[in-house]
């Protein structure tokens, strides 16, 4: 996958006018690297210009101005208690909805919008110093989840901090800070706050993410030991973050630009490796019913990694000739998301064989990627993409006359 963020103003130019060209132009470039996109909105963002719609400032929508966060007076906090800038943006996110929901450029969408960043909050500007409270209301807040969760119902979401406000709706959290405040113990750290909200086991069904602690990306996988300690009680600790919260992606920017090299490199690699599901099939059979034209595939599969997968791809069996070809394929009823981790499951399937000639075949399987030319989704096996690419080789059988 691959993250990226806009503003809002790059796609609403009017009250209820949208220009979806900024949004389009990375989910293009990033699908045709195979790959599926992460990204959120915001509204104000530190050292960017604001991303508040233009016509919403010329309507006299107030704001703040600031120097924290190196903003410099570059961006501005929008007064979140005017009824229009709540109104536009229940108007977008129905909007949004309406025109990818289900988009399988799209792996999650994080709610954003809210706050510095979109990250919903405003520190140090949330009542705990002498400048006030520019913090969007608690009612706003729930008007923005309530939209997103009724304009997403297949695309899955991700909000910044678990809380009572979200702990019954289909979101999942990214922790912006991770290995640096996600461990619980001050009260406050990511882990906490799953506690708090009464949400440690929603990982079972929405995805956690997040972002590796922009001060400790550096060092992290080469000597951790040497990383700073950004405060007291900072975790520094990437294996231990991964265990607590089940996370299944973390946005690592150093990791691309300079890059890791050397050890550091195998290490972060390892790491990444130990984000998410693993998939393995451990048995596989066939057999021949009473029914002319059938056989009855079963095979046996576990999750061995710390997280499920949280879409259903179709899964599909194919069947190969001698000459490499793929002579048949069935689509099954099989859910990958009922896959979780540490568990093992059977499935099995009818395989219609009528019309194909007796004889020996290898039979493959491979969740299909909706993503046209998508990354495929990969087994840990040995016999992954050996017969072809994209599949796993399970076994040869032989499917008599029909």
């Amino acid at each position: 996958m691959e993250w990226f963020y806009l503003p809002v103003s790059a796609v609403v130019t009017d009250a209820g006018v949208y220009d979806w060209t900024d949004l389009e132009e990375p989910l293009n470039s990033i699908a045709s690297r195979g790959h599926q996109s992460v990204f959120r909105f915001y509204l104000d963002s530190p050292g960017e210009p604001s991303g508040v719609p233009e016509y919403l400032l010329e309507e006299g929508l107030a704001t703040n101005t600031y120097e924290d966060h190196d903003n410099q007076g570059m961006s501005v906090s929008p007064d979140y208690n005017d009824p229009r800038l709540i109104d536009e943006l229940e108007d977008f996110i129905a909007a949004l909805g309406s025109r990818y929901d289900g988009d399988p450029r799209i792996g999650f969408i994080q709610l954003g919008l809210l706050g510095f960043w979109g990250e919903w909050h405003t520190f140090p500007h949330d009542g705990s110093g002498s400048s006030g409270d520019w913090s969007p209301p608690v009612a706003i807040q729930q008007r923005v989840l309530e939209a997103y969760t009724e304009a997403f119902t297949k695309t899955k979401l991700q909000a910044r901090y678990p809380d009572s406000n979200n702990t019954g709706l289909n979101v999942g959290y990214h922790d912006d800070s991770f290995a640096v405040e996600t461990l619980p113990g001050p009260g406050w750290h990511f882990v906490d706050q799953l506690r708090q909200a009464g949400v440690t086991e929603k990982w079972l069904t929405q995805p956690i993410g997040g972002e590796l602690g922009g001060e400790i990306q550096q060092c992290i996988f080469d000597s951790p030991m040497r990383c700073p300690v950004v405060e007291e009680g900072a975790d520094n600790d990437f294996s231990g973050s991964v265990q607590a919260t089940h996370a299944s992606w973390i946005l690592n920017q150093y990791a691309f630009a300079p890059g890791y090299t050397g050890q550091a490199l195998i290490n972060a690699a390892a790491a990444s490796q130990s984000l998410g599901y693993r998939f393995q099939a451990t048995a596989f059979s066939v057999s021949h019913g009473p029914k002319k034209g059938q056989s009855d595939l079963n095979v046996m599969v576990r999750n061995v990694g710390i997280a499920p997968f949280y879409y259903d791809w179709p899964i599909q069996i194919a069947a190969v000739g001698r000459d490499g070809q793929i002579v048949r394929t069935w689509t099954t009823s099989w859910q990958l998301t009922g896959l979780k981790p540490g568990m093992s499951l059977q499935w099995n399937t009818p395989l219609k064989t009528s019309g194909i000639s007796s004889g020996d075949y290898t039979l493959l399987m491979r969740p299909a990627n909706p993503l046209a030319s998508g990354v495929p989704l990969r087994f840990a096996n040995d016999s992954q993409d050996r017969t072809l690419a994209g599949w796993l080789t399970m076994g040869r059988s032989h499917f008599p006359a029909s």
